[in-house]
């Protein structure tokens, strides 16, 4: 649940600070990116600390080196979140975490089937529900930067530039 608040929370947080006037904050992607960006963090920096032991007993057995996997983990989630904060690598980094996000819920179906002590719901509905709402905000990134690049310049019939602006 925390992950999700921490989503709700700097998305919300970006949002105001828009609308109080800083500017780079208007668009709508940018505080979402931003609400990412900062759930990936803690949720990156929880493979390494506070904890990893339970991330580790959160991989499937089928799967090999489950400590390996989890250090793996949350390093594409610190360099996804970096990835959001600057406007030309968000959508490939949205991209890159909603690979991710999919690959990593056969994990969410072993907790919630075997348990462990873990502080947050390990019911299949709720651990569900907060994934799709996570691949959702991501792939809003993704699908924003894709309509942007295909969006003509103001008064130019040829398309905007692969550069992405936001």
């Amino acid at each position: 649940m925390a992950p999700l608040m921490f989503l709700i929370g700097g998305t919300l947080a970006g949002l105001v600070a828009g609308r109080a006037g800083v500017r780079r904050l208007r668009p709508w992607p940018v505080p979402l990116r931003g609400g990412l960006a900062l759930m990936f963090t803690v949720t990156g920096i929880a493979h390494f600390v506070g904890m990893r032991q339970e991330l580790i007993d959160m991989v499937p057995p089928a799967l090999p080196a489950p400590e390996f996997l989890v250090n793996v983990t949350g390093v594409l989630e610190l360099a996804g979140a970096a990835g959001l904060l600057w406007g030309r690598t968000a959508p490939w980094a949205a991209g890159g975490l909603s690979l991710m996000l999919v690959g990593m819920f056969p994990a969410n179906v072993h907790l919630a089937l075997n348990g462990t002590d873990l502080p947050w719901d390990d019911r299949l509905v709720p651990r569900t529900v907060m994934q799709v709402i996570f691949l959702a905000a991501a792939l809003a990134v993704v699908a924003h930067h894709a309509r942007e690049a295909r969006r003509p310049e103001p008064g130019n019939a040829r398309p905007a530039d692969r550069r992405l602006k936001v």
